[in-house]
């Protein structure tokens, strides 16, 4: 079993590594311009870190259940790599938005086209399952040769 979500697992131990570095950012950033919690404004270069950062945070169970899904019903490999993709764009939008609110705009549009595509996938992979289990329907014999 473990050999089928490897790939999955580690890109989830990367993903959470990635969210940790996300965390301390604003951590820096809330020492660097003296801004004490509970508050979340600022100068602008605080609030596009604390934003990015939350914006990251908002996706990352999305993106954990759709990789989990697609891995698991579709194919462990392509989950895996799409994942990979999917923290870089999100690493990229993070040190876009720091640096400039509009250099966030080219990651977010890539890392959302990734999470449709997980999804698409996901959706095929369970679809797949349910009528190979169900009705005993295998899709991919009724595709030409």
């Amino acid at each position: 079993m473990l050999d089928q979500i490897h790939l999955l697992a580690a890109v989830t131990v990367l993903g959470v590594l990635e969210q940790a570095y996300f965390f301390l950012q604003v951590i820096y950033a809330r020492r660097r311009f003296g801004i004490s919690p509970p508050k979340t404004s600022g100068p602008p270069e605080f609030e596009r870190i604390f934003r990015a950062q939350v914006n990251c945070s908002e996706y990352f169970p999305i993106f954990l259940a759709l990789l989990w899904q697609a891995g698991l019903f579709f194919h462990q490999g392509l989950a895996a790599a799409l994942g990979l993709l999917y923290l870089y764009a999100r690493y990229c939008y993070f040190m876009g938005y720091r640096a400039s609110s509009s250099e966030r705009l080219a990651p977010i549009y890539f890392s959302t086209g990734v999470l449709w595509i997980l999804v698409a996938v996901s959706a095929l992979g369970i679809l797949h399952f349910f009528l190979s289990h169900y009705m005993g329907l295998n899709i991919l014999q009724l595709l030409p040769a």
